[in-house]
């Protein structure tokens, strides 16, 4: 098997907030994604994880490192890159269709009616909601407008989709839907992924890889290959043996200290016993 073409590559990115003296958010990330792969990152709360994707995006200019998207030096938002938001109710404009929510950024793209109406009817096939073409997102549950967000992303056939905990807010049993329905989707569109989540099992049943991150400041802490094969199943997969070993080695990495040691953490706990009598005795 050969290894697949670079679609995105971080090297020593950075990102601190407030100047100088700031909070360092995440520091010296290195990565790499192939082209149609589907890799997670996933970290503890708090981590850095969203300033990632926003780096990654070009939605903000990391203050070290470097993001490049096939190549191409990411300076802003790139044309040929999509992103699906956990909460979806914010994203989709209720006051239009949800053919004309999938269609709103290929009219700002200056695709034609008629591409654009082929394309938002393809996508809506594919995540079963051609029915609702015509509804507003008010009318649907939240799973239903998690479709319509994906939708929208992949007509607008992106290089590489990043998706920050994009099912996160609804129930587990629509949850499980969404994660086969990209699995799917991404099969039948080839697509690049890169997918944000806390979830441990999700990373594991999504994902080629799993990229583990430490407490911020993010670093990475491990880059797992996920040998589990194309097709997957939320009872077989779960069940299976490595998946089992896999979700318990990415828990362990999790609980890595990954911190500078403090002085008192150097300490052996010998010494910090016996600094602890001395304390003692001097107090009598």
């Amino acid at each position: 098997m050969t290894e697949p073409k670079t679609m995105l590559d971080v090297s020593g990115l950075g990102h601190r907030y407030g100047g100088p003296n700031g909070h360092l958010a995440i520091d010296d990330l290195n990565f790499q994604v192939g082209t149609g792969e589907l890799a997670c990152i996933v970290g503890p709360s708090g981590c850095g994880k969203s300033t990632l994707l926003r780096s990654i995006s070009g939605l903000h200019r990391p203050t070290s490192g470097e993001v490049r998207l096939h190549g191409d030096l990411v300076r802003g938002v790139p044309s040929d890159l999509a992103v699906v938001f956990q909460d979806y109710s914010r994203s989709l404009f209720p006051w239009l269709s949800v053919r004309s929510n999938v269609e709103f950024p290929l009219r700002a793209r200056g695709v034609g009616k008629a591409e654009r109406r082929e394309r938002a009817d393809e996508v809506l096939e594919w995540v079963g909601l051609t029915g609702a073409a015509r509804k507003y997102p008010w009318q649907l549950s939240g799973g239903m407008q998690q479709r319509v967000s994906i939708a929208r992303a992949l007509a607008c056939r992106p290089a590489l989709l990043l998706m920050d905990e994009p099912f996160a807010s609804v129930d587990a049993q629509t949850r499980f839907e969404l994660e086969d329905l990209l699995l799917r989707v991404r099969t039948q569109f080839e697509s690049t992924v890169l997918l944000v989540t806390h979830d441990i099992d999700e990373s594991i049943y999504l994902g080629d890889r799993v990229f583990v991150l430490s407490k911020s400041p993010a670093s990475i802490v491990a880059d797992l290959e996920i040998p589990l094969g194309d097709e997957r199943d939320q009872i077989t997969t779960r069940e299976s043996e490595s998946f089992v070993h896999l979700r318990s080695e990415v828990a362990r990495l999790l609980r890595v200290r990954t911190a500078p040691a403090t002085p008192a953490d150097e300490q052996s706990a010998d010494e910090r016993s016996a600094d602890s009598r001395e304390k003692a005795n001097a107090h009598r």
